[in-house]
């Protein structure tokens, strides 16, 4: 009797020891923090956003939810931006709120808010520049002449934002146009600092859900750019701004900092451009690219070696390559579905992990969820990640991330 009790003991030590050993090969090793904004599952009216915060598997992509959520400081979030420091993440939120608000990001992805920037409108979009010394925001507020600003925040050593120093709002005016209601759209920054690019259409002569000015010639899109001096003063570049389709939702600029790549909703193409001496912008020489229906977001891997595009309608990704010397751009093939990458309904916001460049994440407004890719480093073709869709708080909105601690991080010096 004893030697049985032995014996049994001795086969679940080892049954213990086999399942340890198991789930010991089986830890999944966390990257990235992927940080998401959500409306909040509170129906109320005044409830505020949420920033939800994922970990992706290094080595399957996959994202199981992190630490608890917390408020995005105000209702509507709608667009993130990081300092290249991963150290503070900005959140833009709309509804009665219509801020700013800062957080501290902590060496766990913790989030802990600080200041909040207030009083210039409805923020649409926002972005840092590299050198984490300026946050740019983008504002609309009411119509006509002045509809469309831009607003440069210097940022102190740890992130603050210092509201009162702000630069004076530049207001974004078609030429020959200037009386015209301008959306803005998107803004983003070169790497190298030297320059500001803003998107924008004229809703005078575009706009699908309301009326037009009868007579009004304008062409609806547009893409504005700025130089920056050391002190942070923006002066428009190229004598003006330069057309850009039909509805330009979104932009982005590749790591060299030599080309600019704009997502138009309307037509369904992206169209790029280079950038010249003085970061004036110039078509490239190929036409318009053709995306899946109505892309709303674009993002471009950490090597400056492919481009990814949301498309909202169709629910699906598109992926191309960059040809390095021209940027020109070429659709990349995916075996299983061709030149399609199928997400959750609505993609709204896209993204590249930060860690490795290996894994593509939307954002999925309809879906309320996060699709998952794995990135095909040679060829940039994209398969799904282990049990995407990944499940998420209402209406997502904007998606971001940052690395997780020591870390190779995939990038290309500009």
């Amino acid at each position: 009797m004893k030697f049985r009790k032995l014996s049994q003991l001795v086969l679940v030590s080892v049954l213990g020891l086999a399942v340890a050993m198991l789930l010991a090969a089986c830890q999944l090793v966390s990257i990235d923090y992927i940080y998401l904004t959500t409306s909040s599952s509170n129906s109320s009216a005044g409830s505020e956003g949420q920033i939800q915060i994922f970990a992706a598997d290094g080595a399957s992509g996959a994202l199981r939810t992190g630490m608890p959520s917390v408020s995005s400081g105000g209702q509507n979030p709608v667009a993130l931006a990081l300092t290249s420091s991963y150290t503070s993440l900005y959140v833009a939120n709309q509804g009665t709120s219509n801020n700013i608000v800062h957080f501290v990001i902590d060496t766990s992805g913790n989030l802990t808010q600080k200041d909040t920037v207030t009083g210039y409108g409805k923020p649409v979009s926002i972005a840092v520049n590299q050198a984490g010394t300026y946050l740019y925001g983008l504002f609309i507020q009411g119509s006509g002449a002045g509809s469309a600003m831009l607003v440069a925040f210097p940022l102190a050593s740890d992130g603050t934002i210092n509201a009162a120093a702000a630069l004076p709002p530049t207001v974004l005016l078609v030429p020959g146009h200037t009386g015209d209601t301008l959306i803005p759209t998107q803004v983003t920054v070169l790497p190298t600092n030297a320059a500001v690019y803003v998107t924008a259409y004229d809703q005078s002569v575009y706009n699908p859900t309301g009326s037009t000015i009868p007579g009004d010639t304008a062409n609806p899109g547009w893409i504005f750019g700025y130089s920056v001096d050391s002190n942070g003063v923006l002066t428009q570049v190229g004598g003006g701004p330069l057309e850009a389709g039909v509805e330009p939702m979104a932009l982005s600029a590749d790591p060299t900092g030599r080309f600019v790549y704009v997502a138009d909703f309307a037509s369904s193409q992206l169209i790029g451009y280079t950038v010249q001496s003085g970061s004036v912008l110039n078509f490239l020489l190929s036409p318009p690219t053709a995306t899946g229906k109505e892309p709303d977001a674009i993002t471009i891997d950490p090597r400056g070696l492919f481009v990814y595009v949301a498309n909202e309608l169709d629910s699906t990704v598109s992926a191309f390559s960059i040809d390095l010397s021209t940027g020109v751009l070429t659709a990349t093939v995916n075996v299983a579905n061709g030149f399609t990458n199928p997400t959750d309904t609505s993609p709204v916001a896209i993204m590249v992990d930060p860690s490795l460049g290996r894994f593509v994440y939307t954002a999925n407004y309809s879906g309320n969820s996060v699709s998952g890719f794995i990135l095909d480093p040679i060829a940039g073709s994209l398969t799904p990640t282990q049990s995407t869709p990944y499940p998420s708080g209402p209406q997502p909105t904007a998606i971001t991330g940052i690395p997780n601690g020591n870390h190779n991080v995939q990038s290309v010096t500009p």
